[in-house]
């Protein structure tokens, strides 16, 4: 069985607190895009095996959909292994949730493959066991995500706006970032609830002008090139730039496609991993 897992970008991503085991209390704004990876799982006789095809991609414990894999067949007692392929065209450590959409579409298929029959529900919970955006990544579409991630709430869909998504070339661990975080030094949150009606009017201009991303004050901080990647697309009139997740990516919205040829062409020039896309 084959599957796409689609990357995600965050509209708002704002941080609301923090809970006494040390993870962040979230609330975010998330969109799917047509930027995916291909994973193909089918049954073997034992064990779990992968493939893909990028060398730098782990092929074991230390991949996501590996672990959702061993999750699922020891939840469910299934004895029958399983060999599962990545076609990986999502940037790794990017902010797009490349990893958690592969694990979240292994937790999918296996479902089918092994007629289990487990609720989207009991799937998300699995998932969240393996990472906050995986419950999201099961879902999809447009959603308000909140707690640490697994509070989700389905948006009316904002589908169909051009985007251009660049990754420079390093990427940032989302650990780090939160690690560094120092809240109180949050003093200007997005107002998430605004951005949401303006996004069910399918308001892009107002949109892009209140996009905001709270762990922009630490990526950009550690990385003065980001911050010339934001510059260099307002200049080449975009209607709103940020970056996703904890970065290093950046998107900007487009209402027109020459407008986001010319600026995919430009950026391309400079790094390997830029798209044009749209969101789903």
């Amino acid at each position: 069985m084959m599957a796409k897992a689609y990357a995600k970008i965050n509209i708002a991503l704002d941080v609301v607190g923090k809970r006494e085991d040390g993870y962040h209390l979230l609330k975010m704004i998330m969109q799917q895009i047509d930027l995916y990876d291909v994973i193909t799982v089918e049954k073997q006789g034992e064990g779990i095996s992968m493939s893909c095809n990028k060398k730098y991609v782990p092929l074991d414990k230390k991949n996501l959909a590996y672990k959702a894999a061993e999750l699922f067949l020891n939840k469910y007692s299934i004895h029958s292994g399983v060999k599962i392929n990545i076609e990986k065209n999502i940037p790794v450590s990017a902010g797009l949730a490349g990893g958690s959409t592969d694990a979240a579409t292994v937790l999918i298929l296996l479902n089918k493959i092994f007629n289990v029959k487990a609720t989207e529900k009991e799937l998300m919970d699995l998932g969240l066991q393996l990472g906050a955006d995986v419950p999201y990544c099961i879902t999809g579409g447009t959603a308000l995500c909140e707690n640490i991630g697994e509070v989700i709430t389905k948006l009316k869909p904002f589908k169909n706006h051009i985007l251009v998504v660049a990754k420079p070339n390093f990427g940032i661990s989302t650990k780090e970032v939160y690690r560094h975080l120092d809240i109180s030094k949050i003093y200007k949150h997005p107002r998430v609830d605004e951005i949401i009606k303006y996004m069910e009017k399918d308001d892009l201009k107002s949109v892009c002008s209140n996009m905001k991303n709270v762990l922009e004050n630490v990526t950009l901080r550690k990385h003065n090139e980001l911050i010339k990647i934001k510059e260099k697309i307002m200049d080449m009139n975009a209607l709103g730039v940020l970056m996703s997740g904890s970065g290093p990516t950046i998107f900007a919205f487009y209402e027109d496609m020459l407008l986001a040829q010319r600026c995919y062409e430009k950026l391309k020039m400079e790094y390997n991993e830029v798209f044009i896309t749209r969101t789903l």
